[in-house]
């Protein structure tokens, strides 16, 4: 039998944070006006030498450009993206991609909130430190009516979720499949994807326990398995790849789109020629894959929009951990949790 074979990308989930060295428990609190420039912070950064590449140090503290805010970050979410970059960035680059926290200097082209703003969104300069610099076109506000840590995970893994239903095309009133969905973009594709009118959402899990709370976020039918009676379905929002991403390419109706977001399995997917037919009722099917960062330039819009959904109790941003840094970092040195991680930097 012939076999197409799609390579999978894995993005490993092991990393060890060096701990040597003292870990203080002052942060630099200065008020930053321009006098930032010469402020130092605490901040993980890139080291290939430390254990895992990661490890605290003191840095300056980033000096926005005319179009960003600086911002002093109560929460940073942790992701696998952001466990890859540890791995190979360059010694001493600040991590981490998204985090919350409140304006302390407002951009000097006037185009972003004011000083004190609550907000959300992706750093330029990393977010795993005590300030981050925030691109305008890549921050919402945060409304009253939604928590700081809650909102630091919107950034990357709602948007992914937003962005790749809209892959999708029309779902009102089509059977969508979300795999993997008690990560992060599962979750909130379970949700957007009720929201957004689909007639059934259809979600897997590896762990019944989960299965209960899937069903308070608007999936229909929770599965921990893939079987052909599950079928037709018109979309598929696949965060596991491997067999999952080949075994849910199977249940696609015609002219159906398999979004390949994520990659947790870390095994290989592989298609036999069968799967490939086009004749009786599966002419048209794809398979698209995703890249968040080319998915449209500016994220600030579509937060925004995430934020109001949350505001009015329609979308729930979880977090089901969260360590101190600098801190012990116990779940971020193993490398392996269940759910949400977040860092807290400052108590907002």
């Amino acid at each position: 039998m012939m076999f197409a074979r799609v390579r999978s990308f894995f993005v490993s989930r092991r990393l060890r944070v060096d701990s040597a060295g003292p870990m203080r428990t002052l942060w630099h609190n200065a008020p930053c006006g321009m006098s930032c420039q010469n402020v130092r912070m605490h901040a993980l950064v890139a080291d290939p030498a430390a254990l895992g590449g990661c490890r605290l140090s003191d840095v300056p503290t980033p000096r926005p450009s005319a179009s960003e805010t600086l911002v002093k970050v109560a929460f940073a979410s942790v992701n696998p993206t952001d466990l890859h970059r540890a791995q190979h960035a360059p010694p001493g680059s600040v991590l981490g991609y998204e985090g919350a926290g409140t304006i302390e200097r407002a951009a000097a082209d006037g185009s972003g909130p004011p000083v004190g703003a609550r907000v959300t969104g992706l750093g330029s300069s990393g977010t795993w430190a005590e300030f981050t610099s925030m691109p305008t076109s890549q921050l919402a506000v945060i409304p009253a009516g939604v928590d700081v840590e809650g909102a630091a995970t919107l950034p990357i893994a709602g948007v992914s979720a937003l962005r790749a239903l809209r892959a999708l095309g029309p779902v009102l009133g089509r059977r969508l499949l979300v795999t993997g969905a008690t990560g992060a973009v599962g979750a909130f594709a379970v949700q957007l994807a009720a929201a957004a009118g689909v007639s059934e959402v259809i979600a897997t899990a590896r762990n019944p326990a989960a299965f209960p709370r899937l069903r308070e976020l608007g999936a229909s039918t929770v599965v921990d398995s893939l079987t052909a009676e599950l079928g037709p379905v018109h979309g598929v929002v696949d965060n596991v790849g491997g067999p999952t991403l080949a075994q849910a390419f199977r249940l696609t109706a015609a002219n159906a789109t398999v979004v390949s977001v994520g990659r947790a399995s870390g095994e290989d997917t592989v298609l036999a020629s069968e799967d490939l037919m086009g004749d009786w009722g599966r002419s048209g099917r794809a398979i698209r894959t995703f890249f968040l960062p080319e998915e449209g330039a500016e994220l600030g819009d579509d937060i925004g929009f995430l934020l109001r959904l949350a505001n009015e109790g329609r979308l729930h941003p979880r977090v089901n951990h969260r360590e101190d840094l600098p801190g012990e970092l116990t779940l971020l040195r193993g490398g392996e949790w269940p759910g949400k991680l977040v860092l807290r930097l400052h108590t907002p």
